[in-house]
């Protein structure tokens, strides 16, 4: 009973406390398993990958690193899907952006489901203009992104007129005027020849002068400046090109001459002679100005009389090096004839050999024509296949740049120009249209490119200078291509030409006309000008409207006897 008596008396008051005890310790220990659940579950949620489903721009899906196209700059909505739910109240602005001044300023909601954000910019965006979001790394919306997501998109063009409309007329006119300007206004103060290029100082080209003085002939008839001030330019051309301290190699030009002192300008390290392409271009501006001013004064007569003595002193037979049945581009006192490079066709040169048949002091006869230009028929002077449902004369697939169709014909008339390998209006037309429809089709997807927007040709590029083709298509387009088409594709480029004008003018038009080139895909515009670019544009349309330079040069008693000679048929 003792033992009984002494776990009565103390049985209490250990039972209380070893009641309190087990009290303690198992509100200790569900202390500790809710802070280790809480804890759990915090590193649960940080440690939640969160990736990305889907991401859209105004409907259209893109990818990461991709790129969305013709956006409506009045109203874009980013769509980001998520893979799963995501916590809404931890959304980190900061961690998703546009590049440059749009930044975080955009507003954003959630759907009921959280696994869709969308995010409208809250400032309006800028008219064909790229921009770019970015979704960064790190913990975000209660969890982590291991991998970033960016896109970039371009805004659609505005197409409000960016000039007052005009009749289709007076933008012809107003474009062969602001054109012209290069060759009046920026012409080489001492020699009167066109420079290169816009900043090219003292080098000016003798190729792309030939185009300029076809086009102060334009300038004269639709008085943007008078018939005396167009003389005196042009007579100072003349006693420029025929002044002995000229470089002259066997009468015919360089390429690139020192617009002040005359002397040669090398186009490379090995061309710093005669180039008898660029010479050619220069003698069939010429032969089209002597037309003009033949009957005139008798200071207007002397000069006909200078530019025949230019004329005839081009020794076009030197250039068969050594009789053979073709011509060559370049011959050079210093490295012979190193360059080694032959005219044949099909390319921008037939005025070379017609010249060269027309000649009334260095002629060739029509076998060096036959067999040197034409390879009598062989490719790529003969095609014959069809594209986009045109067949085509002449040339290589799809018929190359297009100044093919403009260089030799600013005066050489196409209309009514046949010989035995084709009709030259035919082959023309084919060139261009082919050149049409290959914009139109687009195949290469170039932002931009359709009925409104389209032309190949050589031109500027964005980091350099490139002959842009359907075999060659970098996604630039040159307005001097569909312009200088208008005789060919006249509604076609027509379209483009109000296109440029009205739609890209506050991009695209300068204190020269049109800019060299441009590509909407990269958002790149030329800010350059290129005479022999310029000088197709205001020839072309002149010819396309009143046909004056074709009619003044067809008229060269020489020309005839040389095109007589080459068994062409013509008006």
């Amino acid at each position: 009973m003792y033992g009984g008596n002494r776990y009565f008396l103390f049985s209490p008051a250990l039972f209380i406390l070893f009641q309190n005890m087990k009290v303690s310790v198992i509100l200790l220990m569900f202390l500790l398993l809710l802070f280790s659940c809480k804890k759990n579950n915090n590193n649960n949620d940080h440690d939640k990958v969160i990736l990305i489903d889907s991401v859209s721009v105004n409907n259209a899906f893109v990818s990461n690193e991709g790129k969305v196209n013709n956006v409506d700059f009045d109203k874009v909505i980013v769509k980001i899907k998520f893979k799963s739910q995501v916590n809404t109240a931890l959304f980190n602005k900061n961690k998703l952006f546009f590049t440059g001044d749009l930044d975080t300023l955009y507003s954003h909601k959630f759907d009921k489901s959280s696994t869709i954000l969308s995010v409208v910019p809250l400032k309006q965006l800028k008219a064909l203009t790229l921009y770019r979001m970015v979704l960064d790394v790190g913990s975000n919306l209660g969890g982590i992104f291991l991998e970033g997501f960016s896109f970039t998109f371009t805004t659609r063009i505005d197409t409000l007129p960016k000039f007052p409309v005009i009749s289709d007329d007076s933008l012809l006119t107003l474009v062969q005027k602001q054109t012209f300007r290069y060759f009046w206004d920026y012409a080489h103060p001492v020699s009167g020849l066109a420079r290169e290029r816009f900043g090219s100082g003292d080098v000016v080209t003798t190729g792309g002068s030939g185009f300029g003085l076809m086009v102060i002939l334009v300038g004269i008839e639709r008085n943007f400046i008078t018939r005396q001030q167009g003389f005196e330019r042009l007579r100072k051309v003349a006693n420029f090109l025929i002044n002995p301290v000229t470089d002259k190699f066997h009468g015919t030009y360089p390429h690139w001459l020192n617009g002040s002192s005359g002397k040669v300008y090398p186009f490379s390290s090995k061309d710093n002679g005669g180039d008898l392409v660029e010479t050619a271009f220069l003698m069939q501006g010429l032969l089209t100005v002597k037309e003009y001013f033949i009957n005139g004064s008798s200071d207007e007569k002397a000069m006909c009389d200078t530019i025949q003595k230019i004329w005839e002193n081009v020794d076009w037979s030197w250039y068969r090096r050594n009789n053979q049945n073709r011509l060559f581009w370049h011959w050079s006192p210093n490295f012979d004839w190193y360059m080694n490079m032959p005219v044949s066709g099909w390319n921008e040169a037939l005025i070379v050999y017609v010249l060269a048949a027309s000649s009334p002091t260095h002629s060739i006869n029509k076998i060096v024509y036959d067999e040197g230009w034409a390879r009598n028929g062989a490719y790529p002077m003969k095609n014959g296949k069809s594209f986009y449902g045109i067949q085509l004369p002449l040339g290589e697939d799809y018929g190359g740049p297009l100044f093919f169709a403009h260089y030799s014909f600013l005066g050489l008339d196409p209309r009514n120009l046949y010989d035995q390998y084709a009709s030259y209006w035919t082959q023309n037309t084919a060139h261009s249209r082919i050149n049409y429809e290959y914009c139109k089709s687009n195949p290469k997807k170039h932002f931009g490119y359709g009925v409104n927007c389209w032309g190949l040709t050589a031109s500027d590029i964005q980091y350099g200078y490139s002959a842009s083709s359907p075999n060659n298509d970098l996604g630039v387009i040159a307005p001097t291509a569909a312009l200088s088409s208008f005789p060919y594709t006249p509604t076609e480029s027509m379209k483009v030409l109000k296109f440029f004008y009205y739609t890209l003018g506050d991009k695209l038009w300068g204190d020269y006309g049109f800019y060299d080139a441009f590509s909407l895909s990269s958002l790149w515009f030329a800010d350059s000008y290129i005479s022999i670019d310029q000088g197709p544009i205001v020839c072309m349309i002149e010819n396309y409207r009143t046909g004056f330079l074709w009619d003044l040069f067809m008229v060269n008693a020489d020309v005839r006897n040389g095109l007589d000679k080459l068994g062409f048929t013509y008006n």
